[in-house]
Parts: structure tokens; C-alpha cells; sequence
């Protein structure tokens, strides 16, 4: 008995009357209970509550800290996750990797509440699929059960305005853009015969070493700079190359792994690839390969509030965790603000409402939320809907959010005007709290700690250039001008940082403070790792004004690539933008083929290339269609009649 141990109380335990007994019992109880209740209000890191607590009732646990270089080498335009971009260090071959991908981040096992919202999910997806098999049974079929009440890829033909392609595959009139055009094309198969030659089936070319990198950023897929390379080797009449990807895809892309997957990088680069390459060439094969990939990535979904994780198991697991760096088990708002577009198209294509329910209650639950001064932090919590930190940045962690807000009014062919809604708001926000104008003249955006201004901007911000340009035509009538003038402002100021470094080409990110203007002033900032932001503003801005300055402001970019960058196996990203002994980093990056080069391509074309009448791009630069609901309908009532 307890009562033995205590001092003055008789081995009969008679020493104590029962009222007595009753009041300590009743304290102890309570005690006891208290305790074991306070374990629930610690952190759920400390190691006493996961004895306590079974791990399916422990939220995201995260690894390692936030630090600012750590942020930065995890995400590209956000988008780096593995290094600065992407999946590859930034400092080459002998570079340190961040804290975060020397170690597997640890799994944030899923609460049983999350488990039942995965079951439902699961049930959603399988009565969609019952419904599809059903209407297949009644219609005529497609290629591998695709259904004629899923997308009928004639209809959406009609409804482009010009072809994919134009005229004359947009062939410039004037010899010395057509000449310009006609090197970038080279520069395109000179990478790209590379990459075959000593990387295929590889994630990336390492041109130095002349050897393939895989990396752990897509869960065990390959073929990162295939997929990546699809709708440009298309859209540059590169055709045996583009048979030889598509070859590749049919026969050598497993989407079966069983991996940790990085949900953003997965989505920007595989689903968009594969769904721009099936939307340019209707291959059923695209469509399928694009609809069993998106399938894989709706567990990451399965949070309390919708809110996907980070990072994502591709297996029949589908567990979900956040990224170790990122501040206390939060998920990023460029990467969860990244997925529209994709989601959207794979409802289109699939006729399962289910993606695009996904991406909308990400809108329904960010509308909800208090935003400071209407700015969106980077950092938001996918258990309690509350941001997790007050950094505000349209450069890395949250640029491509702002991004796919104008784009998916685009896309939706205006009529989304909830989209429209959040960009304009945010536009404001940014102009009253961000844009700042240096003393030299330059237009720039700063990052918001907190209220208080770090005069930095990020190469990965610049392309903010091309979306306040794109977005012009659709703001307030007195504001449209404004708006446009604006864009050019700060497309000039990342020219200026290209022009004022040695070799031409623009740091990872630029200061303007203690007497810098558009120059970087730390030594972790001075490298380029064959970037696009700043070559997308410029085909954006020609487009749109058709200033020549664009176009040569262009043919600089291509000139300094060339001189700096390609070395005898492909192409390289360099360490250091201010000196002429240039040491590359040994990687040619996916995005070098998927977006510097076509953007550099579509400068230098006629407008009718991809025209942005019919076109959105995606982060990661693949061409999206504008969905034009009334025309698709349409189509689809001529086609009943014509049956009948």
C-alpha cells in the first residue's frame, strides 16, 4: 500500500481517517492528471512527449533551423529546396549541402484526424474513378480508358485563338533576331545533346565532371531535365530530340517510387511538364503520365486545415512532413501557393473536381486569416491555419504565390475573380509597404521583417517585373500605366544588376545600403546558377511594348552565357559574378532548359509563339492553356448534335 511509505501513517494504514483518505486521494488524482496534461502544451520536439504520446498523435516535427542561408538553399524563385533552385548546390561539386538534406527530415506522422481526411480523399478519388469507368462504358473510350466526358483534346484546339505554334513557328521577319533566335536554339541542342550523352535518365547534367545528378529532391523519379525539356525541344522544331524524351517517358519514367518528394519542385516541373507537353502535342501519354503523378500528391493535403506539407512520400504510404528548416513545422507560401495552375488543368483533364477543391480551400482559408498590413508572410502553419512568422518576401519562400494569383485569373479567362480579388490586394500591399526607391533612381523591392525593411532583393524577386506587366491591363483603369511603368522600373533595375557586375551576368541576390545600388556586398551572394527571373521580364516586357532595348538587353544575357558559362560538356553556373577567373559550380541546372533558354527563344520570336492570348506559363516556364469554359461547353453541344 502507498500509505505505508508515508511518515506517521500505521502499517494498518488505520492512521488515517477516511475523509482523510478521501482528500488525498482526491489530491493525488490531481496531481497526477496535471502533470500528465502538461505534456500536451510542450513542444512537440521535447522526447517526454513522444514516450507519452503515440506517434500518430504527434503534429509535424522539424529539424534544424531557419536560418537565412539555409531558406535560401532550399528554395528557386522559392523554388529551391535541395540548393539554391532547385536540387543542386549552388557552390558546386565541393559545396556543403544545407543542414536539412544531410539528414532525412524526419516524418510528421499524421494525426487520426488527418487519416480520416485521407480517407475520405481516397473515397472522393475512388468514387470519381467508379463514375469515370461508369461513363466509359457508355461512351467511346480513349487511349488507356481517358473518357470522351473527361477532355476531348479536339474541342480544346478550336478554342485557341492562334496556333500553339503561329504562323511560321514564329520566325521573326527581321535576319539579326532570326539569327539571334537560330543561337539560342544551338545553345538549346548543344545542352541538350550533352545531357544525353553523359546524364541521361539523370536528374541534371554535371558538365565538368561530365557524370549525371540525381539528388533526393523528387522522391526517386528521374529525368528531371526530360520532363523539363519537352514542350522547349517542341516548340524549337527539335524534333528527334523531342521523340527521343518521349520515348524516354513511355519507357523509362517509374512514377512508382517510394520516396521523399519535394510537393513544389514535383508539381512545377513534372506535372507541368507533362501537362504542357500533352496540351502542345495531345499524346495521351502526357495526360496519363500527369494524371498518375497528381493522384500521388493529394495525401500531402491530408492537415487539419488543408494546408499540404512540404515534403511528401510518393509510395502507397503518402505520408507527409515539413521541411526541417522551415520555422516551426511550417509549410512555405510559395509552395503551397504553387499549385494552382497544375491542379486546376488536372480536374480539367481528369473531370474530377477533387484538385481543384484542393487549391480553392487553400484561397477559402488564406481570405480568412488576418494579413498583416494585407502583406502574406512566408511561414503558415498547416495544423493551425496561423502564420508562424511575420518575413514577408516577393523574392524567396513567397514569390511564385503572387505569381499564380494574376495567372489564374489569366487562365480562367477572367473570370476568376476571386484570384483577381487577392492579386490586386496584394499588389497594394506591396506598393505601400515593399517598393522602395533607391537614391541612384532604382526601383526595387525590399523584404519585411516584422515592419522593418531589409534592403535586399533577391534574383529570384525579379521576375515581380514581368507579373506587374502582365497584370497591368486588368488593374484599375487609372492605375494600368502606373502599373506597367512600374514593371519596366524594376526589369531596369535587375538589368542594372547585371551590368554592373564583371561578367555581365546577375548575383543570386543585390543590396541597396551603405552606398550599394543593385550589387551584392556579401560574398554568399555574388553567384549565378543559370537563372531565368530576370530574362522572363524581359520577354515579358517585349511582348507587351515592343521597346527594342528588351531584345538586346536579351542578346547581353545570351553573350555573357556564352562567354562564362558554357564550358566543353554544356553549361555551368558560376561562383563569382564580379571577377573574369571564373570557377563554375558544375551543374547544369533543369531550369536552364525548361526556362532561361525558352524565354530567351521567345524573345527573340514573333508573338504568335505561344501567344499569351491562349498561354499562361507556369513557374517552372511550361505553357498552360487559358480554359475557356463557354467554348469548351460549346463544343461539346455541337458535338451531341452532330451525333445525333
Amino acid at each position: 500500500m502507498v500509505f505505508r511509505k508515508l511518515p506517521g501513517v500505521s502499517a494498518s494504514g488505520m492512521g488515517l481517517r477516511l475523509s482523510q483518505k478521501f482528500v488525498f486521494l482526491l489530491f493525488l488524482s490531481g496531481l497526477v492528471t496535471l502533470c500528465f496534461g502538461a505534456l500536451f502544451f510542450l513542444p512537440d520536439s521535447v522526447r517526454l512527449k513522444r514516450i507519452f504520446l503515440s506517434k500518430t498523435e504527434i503534429q509535424p516535427v522539424t529539424v534544424g533551423s531557419g536560418s537565412e542561408n539555409d531558406v535560401r538553399e532550399h528554395l528557386k524563385r522559392h523554388k529551391d529546396l535541395e540548393h539554391p533552385r532547385g536540387m543542386t548546390s549552388a557552390k558546386g561539386e565541393t559545396g556543403t549541402k544545407p543542414k536539412s538534406q544531410s539528414r532525412k527530415p524526419p516524418v510528421s506522422h499524421e494525426t487520426t484526424e488527418e487519416r480520416l481526411a485521407g480517407g475520405k480523399a481516397l473515397e472522393e478519388l475512388n468514387l470519381s474513378r467508379s463514375k469515370t469507368e461508369s461513363a466509359s462504358e457508355k461512351t467511346t473510350s480513349t487511349h488507356h480508358g481517358a473518357t470522351s466526358d473527361t477532355f476531348n483534346f479536339k474541342k480544346f484546339q478550336r478554342c485557341l485563338l492562334k496556333p500553339p505554334l503561329g504562323r511560321d513557328t514564329g520566325k521573326p521577319a527581321d535576319p539579326q533576331t532570326n539569327e539571334r533566335r537560330d543561337k539560342v536554339k544551338e545553345m538549346m541542342k548543344f545542352a541538350w545533346d550533352n545531357y544525353k550523352l553523359y546524364a541521361w535518365g539523370k536528374n541534371e547534367l554535371r558538365p565538368l565532371t561530365k557524370d549525371g545528378h540525381i539528388g533526393n529532391m523528387f522522391g526517386g523519379l528521374r529525368g528531371a531535365s526530360i520532363i523539363d525539356s519537352l514542350d522547349t525541344l517542341y516548340i524549337m522544331g527539335l524534333i528527334e530530340e523531342y521523340n527521343d524524351a518521349k520515348e524516354w517517358v513511355q519507357n523509362s519514367l517509374d512514377l512508382n517510387s517510394n520516396g521523399e518528394a519535394s510537393l513544389f519542385e514535383v508539381n512545377i516541373r513534372y506535372v507541368g511538364g507533362l501537362l504542357s507537353a500533352y496540351y502542345l502535342t495531345g499524346e495521351e501519354l502526357f495526360k496519363n503520365k500527369a494524371m498518375e503523378l497528381g493522384e500521388k500528391l493529394l495525401p500531402a493535403f491530408n492537415t487539419p486545415t488543408g494546408i499540404p506539407r512540404g515534403v511528401i512520400n510518393l509510395g502507397s504510404s503518402g505520408t507527409s512532413w515539413s521541411w526541417g528548416w522551415a520555422s516551426a513545422g511550417s509549410s512555405i507560401l510559395a509552395e503551397f501557393g504553387t499549385l494552382h495552375l497544375e491542379f486546376v488543368h488536372l480536374s480539367e483533364l481528369s473531370n474530377n473536381p477533387i484538385y481543384t477543391e484542393k487549391v480553392m480551400n487553400i484561397r477559402k482559408l488564406l481570405n480568412k486569416i488576418e494579413k498583416p498590413h494585407g502583406l502574406y508572410p512566408n511561414f503558415l502553419s498547416p495544423v493551425s491555419g496561423n502564420w508562424v512568422q511575420h518575413h514577408v518576401s516577393i523574392g524567396g519562400l513567397g514569390d511564385s504565390f503572387y505569381e499564380y494569383l494574376i495567372k489564374s485569373y489569366l487562365m480562367s479567362d477572367k473570370t476568376d475573380e476571386n484570384a483577381k480579388m487577392m492579386y490586386y490586394s496584394a499588389l497594394e500591399a506591396i506598393e505601400a509597404n515593399l517598393v522602395q526607391k533607391s537614391p541612384g533612381g532604382l526601383t526595387y523591392l525590399a523584404e519585411w521583417r516584422g515592419g522593418i525593411l531589409d534592403h535586399k532583393m533577391g534574383h529570384l524577386a525579379c521576375f515581380s517585373g514581368g507579373m506587374i506587366g502582365i497584370g497591368a491591363d486588368d488593374g484599375a483603369q487609372e492605375k494600368r500605366q502606373h502599373y506597367l511603368d512600374l514593371a519596366a522600373e524594376i526589369t531596369h533595375t535587375c538589368h542594372e544588376s547585371y551590368t554592373r557586375s564583371t561578367t555581365k551576368l546577375g548575383p543570386e541576390a543585390f543590396r541597396f545600403d551603405s552606398g550599394a545600388e543593385a550589387t551584392a556586398t556579401r560574398l554568399s551572394d555574388r553567384y549565378y546558377i543559370l537563372r531565368p527571373e530576370v530574362i522572363e521580364s524581359y520577354m515579358y516586357m517585349w511582348r507587351l511594348t515592343h521597346d527594342p532595348k528588351y531584345r538586346e538587353w536579351g542578346w547581353e544575357a545570351v553573350e555573357a552565357l556564352e562567354q562564362h558559362c558554357r564550358v566543353e560538356s554544356g553549361f555551368s553556373g558560376i561562383r563569382d559574378v564580379y571577377t573574369m577567373t571564373v570557377s563554375q559550380d558544375n551543374m547544369q541546372q533543369s531550369f536552364f532548359l525548361s526556362e532561361t533558354l525558352k524565354y530567351l527563344y521567345l524573345l527573340f520570336s514573333d508573338d504568335d509563339l505561344l501567344a499569351l492570348d491562349d498561354w499562361v506559363f507556369n513557374t517552372e516556364a511550361h505553357p498552360l492553356p487559358i480554359i475557356r469554359k463557354s467554348c469548351l461547353d460549346d463544343g461539346a453541344t455541337q458535338d451531341q448534335t452532330v451525333s445525333e
